[in-house]
């Protein structure tokens, strides 16, 4: 049982005399079974954090050999593609890779950076197109050298950006000799 003593603990010197007081004690049990209890509601009715993804949409396996890939025709206007490579570094252009509109061009992670050029692509994209639900779609491709912390990175700016439309490719030969550089 727990007690709290509160002893006067005065000197034994002459002078006065007084009553003798009895200790007090107070039995402090109860307090703790309130402390116990009240840990354990909140311990109970707290909500931990919950860890925060991103949805990322994969294509089905194909496991029959006729299944054959189809290659989806979409407008070089609307097509921004970005190269990842190792030392994070991060290329871009606008169309196809033989006959860019726009680009290859160097840029950065980061608000300055890449975010910068896909919010204004996503602005250009359905004025050049005269249709608001024709938007931008970006074709991300990762060199395996990449780390993951950049792939990471650029799934953020989409997110932060709100591209609707985006995807992860593999870079071609061509594109590699890009990054090389």
């Amino acid at each position: 049982m727990a007690e709290l003593n509160t002893d006067g603990g005065g000197d034994k010197k002459g002078g006065k005399v007084r009553s003798k007081k009895s200790n007090s004690k107070v039995d402090l049990t109860a307090m703790v079974d309130l402390a116990f209890l009240l840990i354990t509601f909140f311990m109970l009715t707290t909500s931990l954090s919950k860890p925060q993804s991103m949805n990322l949409g994969m294509p089905d396996k194909k496991d029959k050999p006729e299944d054959k890939e189809e290659d989806i025709e979409v407008a070089d206007n609307r097509t921004m593609t970005i190269l990842l490579g190792e030392n994070n570094k991060v290329k871009w252009y606008m169309g196809q890779f033989t006959s860019p509109l726009e680009g290859p061009k160097d840029s950065s992670y980061g608000k300055e950076g890449i975010r910068n050029e896909i919010l204004s692509k996503m602005k250009s994209v359905p004025e050049a197109t005269g249709d608001v639900k024709k938007g931008l779609i970006v074709i991300l491709k990762l060199d395996k050298k990449t780390n993951y912390k950049n792939m990471v990175d650029i799934l953020d700016e989409m997110a932060i950006a709100k591209v609707p439309t985006y995807a992860i490719v593999d870079l071609s030969p061509e594109e590699k000799a890009l990054l090389a550089n």
